[in-house]
């Protein structure tokens, strides 16, 4: 046997293989089929959640007379807690089940989500599926995320995490527009809900479909440059004490991802609240909740990839001050509700959009792969208590000085958030491999 035929021989006895026995490759076009079915898997994601955006705060407010913002904006705090300690979890959980096994888990707990929304006789119901939506999104939303970084390996993660996120919150958008079109004509409950069968239907079907990656992995540590320090732990608590703190731009990634869902939850329990207020009805309202993230949607497909060519930080730091002007816009021009709500809509979206994939790829560039889960996991954490942290302070700021005040305080948060983003994230992307 010469050399070369050597060689050749020993990297194939070398090479991760799938469940199938295939040998497997990273890279978009190589992994395109695997891959597009967890982009159809990750708008059943966001549609799921979706069904919330328009109807749920008037749901609270009308159906069941709750006359407290703090209470009406409960179901989004207990949302944001679960989905961020099921997406700590998610990336421990990893070192013990198959990524494909937890997203599977993911969809079955959603089952009965929508039929609660749907049909619950009291508000404590709603809360409790938002405690089960929350577990849903933090296994399903991480593992299609990890999954997509698996197959594309590091040099397209800003691509990759872009069409993922672009796919969720597209059908978040669609979807938020669809329930306000359809509250019009048939009411808050029980028609705008029932649609999120569907998602679940659709999504369990094509997790059992996808095949799982951890071949994938497997290839990425066997070509990383950057070998693993020896005594450096890899387990969640480390990977959460670095991600949270000790690393410089893992911190200024989490900071950012939770002022940036903070607003997300902001606008989740207010928007709908102070435009009905000025006088919009179901339609425009889901006119304004709708477009917000379907621009953060699509526009993750160009910034993803722009993410990329230019680098994390610029988009993340100028994103968080797009988002910022938002939420100016949207008092400034109240006396035009609708106006107001569209422009401070597209603001919104366009920062986020900014923003969303820059930061998961820049986690995903600083973390090493024999971590990365738990990492991931960690900015997922901080970014989704954003949800719960920005109900809080929305209902408290609300029910104490009105819902303008909570609008305010989120324009100078997210200012802030961007300064910080600016002192503490840097470069570093590895080459292709």
């Amino acid at each position: 046997m010469n050399t070369t035929t050597a060689a050749t021989a020993a990297t194939a006895a070398t090479t991760p293989t799938d469940a199938h026995g295939r040998p497997v490759r990273l890279g978009l076009r190589e992994n395109r089929l695997q891959f597009t079915l967890l982009v159809i898997v990750s708008s059943c994601v966001g549609g799921l959640v979706g069904l919330e955006r328009t109807t749920v705060p008037l749901i609270g407010s009308r159906t069941f007379g709750l006359t407290s913002d703090l209470a009406v904006f409960s179901f989004i705090i207990a949302f944001g807690v679960t989905k961020a300690l099921t997406n700590l979890a998610a990336g421990a959980l990893t070192a013990r089940f198959r990524r494909k096994q937890l997203l599977v888990a993911g969809w079955l707990i959603g089952i009965p989500v929508p039929f609660a929304l749907a049909w619950a006789p009291s508000w404590g119901w709603i809360v409790a599926a938002n405690v089960l939506l929350g577990l849903n999104q933090g296994l399903t939303w991480s593992m299609t995320v990890n999954m997509k970084i698996d197959l594309v390996g590091p040099a397209r993660r800003g691509l990759a995490t872009g069409l993922n996120e672009a796919a969720g919150y597209t059908s978040v958008g669609v979807t938020a527009l669809l329930t306000g079109y359809l509250a019009t004509s048939h009411g808050l409950r029980p028609v705008p809900e029932l649609i999120g069968v569907v998602f679940v239907v659709a999504g369990l079907a094509l997790a059992l479909a996808v095949r799982d990656t951890a071949g994938h992995v497997a290839l990425e540590l066997a070509h990383h440059t950057e070998p693993l320090p020896t005594d450096e732990d890899t387990g969640l608590k480390a990977a959460f004490t670095r991600t949270s703190w000790h690393h410089r731009s893992l911190r200024g990634a989490s900071q950012a991802g939770l002022v940036n869902n903070l607003n997300d939850g902001l606008t989740w329990g207010v928007f709908p609240l102070l435009f009905t207020d000025h006088g919009l009805g179901l339609a425009a309202v889901g006119l304004v909740k709708g477009l917000y993230p379907v621009l953060w949607g699509l526009g993750q497909i160009p910034t993803g990839h722009l993410a990329d060519r230019i680098g994390r930080r610029p988009l993340i730091v100028y994103g968080m001050f797009v988002q910022a002007g938002g939420f100016v816009l949207a008092l400034a021009l109240l006396g035009r509700p609708l106006l107001a709500g569209i422009l401070s809509a597209v603001a919104l979206g366009l920062g986020t959009a900014m923003v969303y994939p820059a930061l998961i790829a820049s986690v995903s560039d600083h973390a090493h792969p024999a971590w990365r889960a738990n990492a991931l996991g960690t900015y997922r954490f901080w970014r989704d208590v954003g949800y719960a942290v920005g109900a809080l302070v929305a209902g408290v700021l609300a029910d104490a000085l009105g819902l303008n005040a909570t609008v305010i305080a989120a324009a100078v948060l997210t200012a802030v958030s961007g300064l910080l983003a600016a002192r503490w994230i840097t470069e570093h992307r590895p080459g292709p491999r």
